[in-house]
């Protein structure tokens, strides 16, 4: 059997980790066996779904390395899901009901106060023609629900292992509207079954709509998907992350300099049993994956662990794979440079800065009291730099001055950086160069 699994998002606003988290486990495990990895545009709605958003979206999976194989938008599939509502109809499945807003409102408050579940209470079943034909003269479009059977639904579940759903406990789902739109259900059902979708896999806030979509499914199919209902992800102290997703979004995170690879590596690791760290390659992402290492607490996301992997992965990259980025932000040097530097950045957009205490005239950082020391530190530096300079140099003044450890070391690298800390400074004096160090030393602006 070719493994077959979806990734289903809706055009009206870019991805953010939560639908990335979702897209990953789908990718990971179709590649993992060899299968096929769809992607479903659900812009079903009209009215708030958008081009630009559905290009943002593809422009997305495609940054982080989540290439698909097919892709379809469901607007162009009008005709197949009203083919499925009248099979439902002439089957008796699919039932028209003319409350309003209001009256469903007041009928569930009222068995709330009964004590009573809020389900819908069929009463449009109960319907006379002369009642049908009164609510349609006051000008109401009737909105369809599903039948449920009332039975148990019971499933294996990838990640919860066998799962049941009572039907009868549930509201009969509207799955098209008054204005004949259709809700997310119906579609769904009938796209996995022409695209022979093998697993679904999605969070598991899901769980309770696989127990009516598994009905419809055997209403108009012998089809029948595996599911696999993952933990949620939330935010780092377990609140939810919806406050939060205007700046987790991809666009967002790719502005501020993350890494693809960082991203995938704790989406796919975050909630496993899997150690978080980074990984060289998303072959190795997907070698790793497995329903089997995923627990059933919630993943919890932080941006301080994104930004500690974004560093490990960037202390490994080579200068090829960044030279491109490196000069689009307009940073020189090299890969001399950027071999000093990688080990302590974590973004990319991180150079800039060192760029500029390297290569931009900056005054040295000198305290009143280190003064007379700079100034005999550049006397007895060499107008020739070379790998060995910083040692050298640094001895031959802890010899004559007296100085040493912090009190040696410190004033030299803010005189040079006008910083505590940073790279080795043996490579950062190198690519200063003499003229430019001795200059620093002195209080100069070079």
């Amino acid at each position: 059997m070719t493994v077959i699994c979806r990734f289903a998002p809706s055009p009206t606003g870019r991805l953010h980790v939560g639908n990335v988290r979702t897209a990953l486990m789908n990718w990971l495990f179709v590649r993992e066996r060899g299968g096929k990895f769809i992607l479903r545009i659900d812009d079903t709605d009209l009215e708030r779904s958008t081009n630009e958003y559905e290009d943002g979206i593809k422009e997305d999976l495609g940054w982080l390395g989540l290439n698909w194989d097919h892709s379809f938008n469901q607007s162009h599939k009008f005709p197949a899901y009203e083919a499925a509502a009248k099979t439902l109809r002439e089957a008796g499945r699919l039932y028209a009901c003319y409350e309003t807003s209001d009256e469903l409102d007041r009928q569930r408050k009222l068995l709330r106060v009964q004590s009573k579940p809020p389900i819908y209470n069929r009463a449009a079943l109960e319907l006379t023609e002369a009642q049908i034909k009164a609510y349609e003269d006051e000008g109401r479009k009737p909105h369809w629900r599903f039948k449920l059977s009332g039975k148990t639904v019971h499933w294996n579940d990838m990640v919860r292992g066998e799962q049941s759903v009572d039907t009868s406990s549930l509201s009969d789902p509207v799955l098209i509207r008054g204005d004949g739109s259709f809700l997310y259900t119906l579609p769904s059902v009938v796209d996995d079954i022409d695209e022979k979708i093998t697993h679904v896999i999605r969070g598991e806030d899901h769980v309770t709509n696989s127990g009516a979509q598994i009905e419809i499914f055997e209403a108009l199919s012998d089809h029948l998907p595996v599911f696999a209902h993952t933990p949620l992800l939330v935010w780092k102290d377990g609140s939810p992350l919806s406050k939060r997703l205007g700046s987790l979004s991809m666009g967002e995170l790719k502005e501020q300099g993350f890494e693809p690879l960082a991203i995938c590596s704790l989406l796919a690791k975050i909630g496993t049993s899997d150690p978080i760290e980074v990984r060289p390659s998303m072959e190795v992402l997907k070698d790793e994956f497995s329903f089997d290492k995923i627990g059933r607490a919630p993943a919890r996301f932080s941006d301080d662990e994104l930004l500690l992997l974004n560093g490990r992965l960037l202390h490994e990259t080579s200068y090829e794979t960044v030279k491109d980025h490196l000069e689009s932000l307009n940073v020189g040097g090299g890969e001399a440079f950027w071999n000093l530097i990688r080990a302590n950045i974590s973004k990319v957009s991180d150079t800039a800065g060192w760029s500029t205490v390297l290569f931009a005239p900056m005054p040295g950082q000198i305290e009143d009291e280190d003064k007379a020391f700079c100034i005999s530190a550049a006397n007895c530096l060499p107008d020739k730099i070379t790998d060995e300079t910083w040692s050298e140099w640094t001895g031959k003044l802890k010899a004559e001055q007296g100085r040493k450890g912090k009190s040696l070391f410190m004033p030299l690298r803010r005189a040079l950086t006008g910083r505590d800390r940073g790279p080795e400074m043996g490579g950062l004096l190198v690519l200063l160069g003499a003229e430019k160090a001795k200059a620093r030393l002195r209080g100069e602006t070079a």
